[in-house]
């Protein structure tokens, strides 16, 4: 696994599926900067080794990462090549584009500063707790979440947790992931508080989002 994600080719089309979105060879062999037939084997070395996964819709074929452990782990790695130091130059933790270190998706919940913003604010206003690696959600969180008409799925995913702690790569802080992450990371879109940056994972808060998390959540700044 750690061979099949260390290509670069390979290791820059699973960081541009880290939004969770799906993407087709073509697409992905644009952001590798490699020929489609090229990409098309690396991605049967992804699939092979399980942290991507492929269905086809009518004529075309998409690709997604394998799952939410897949992300974590590829989440995980970028943390420590952001961690390593580099030789006769100061090491710079996280993405380089201002926008990514702001506000972006980690797979399919909110990263960067906006992430953690949410998170400590979630934890200040008594919503979620934190302790370590483990977070779980309060009873007070349960009834608000729902009041402010947030699904929370009860039932977990293949094991997935309903909420936990995630290293966010660039703040070095955690952000929310989990059932619940996920749940408010799709609300954000569908209520249009966030927007996508075309052809990245970076995502910008609109003027109804800055108010929305500020009156619902207690988050001042918001990007």
């Amino acid at each position: 696994m750690a061979a099949a994600m260390g290509e670069p080719a390979r290791a820059a089309m699973l960081a541009a599926l880290m939004d969770g979105r799906a993407m087709t060879a073509t697409e992905l062999a644009r952001v590798a900067g490699i020929a489609p037939p090229t990409a098309s084997g690396h991605l049967a070395r992804l699939v092979a080794a399980r942290l991507v996964a492929a269905e086809r819709h009518g004529r075309h074929r998409y690709h997604r990462l394998a799952g939410p452990e897949a992300a974590r782990l590829i989440e995980s790695m970028m943390q420590m090549a952001g961690a390593a130091p580099v030789p006769h130059a100061v090491p710079r933790f996280g993405p380089r584009d201002a926008a990514l270190r702001q506000a972006r998706t980690c797979y399919d919940h909110l990263a960067g500063r906006l992430g953690v913003g949410l998170a400590d604010a979630l934890v200040a206003g008594g919503w979620v707790a934190m302790e370590g690696e483990a977070a779980w959600m309060t009873e007070a969180g349960q009834a608000r979440f729902g009041a402010l008409g947030i699904p929370l799925p009860q039932a977990a995913r293949h094991g997935r947790p309903g909420c936990r702690p995630c290293l966010d790569w660039s703040e070095r802080r955690p952000h929310l992931a989990g059932r619940l992450g996920a749940a408010l990371c799709s609300h954000a879109f569908g209520q249009g508080w966030v927007h996508r940056v075309e052809g990245t994972r970076a995502v910008t808060v609109t003027p109804k989002g800055r108010l929305a998390l500020r009156e619902a959540f207690g988050l001042a700044e918001s990007g």
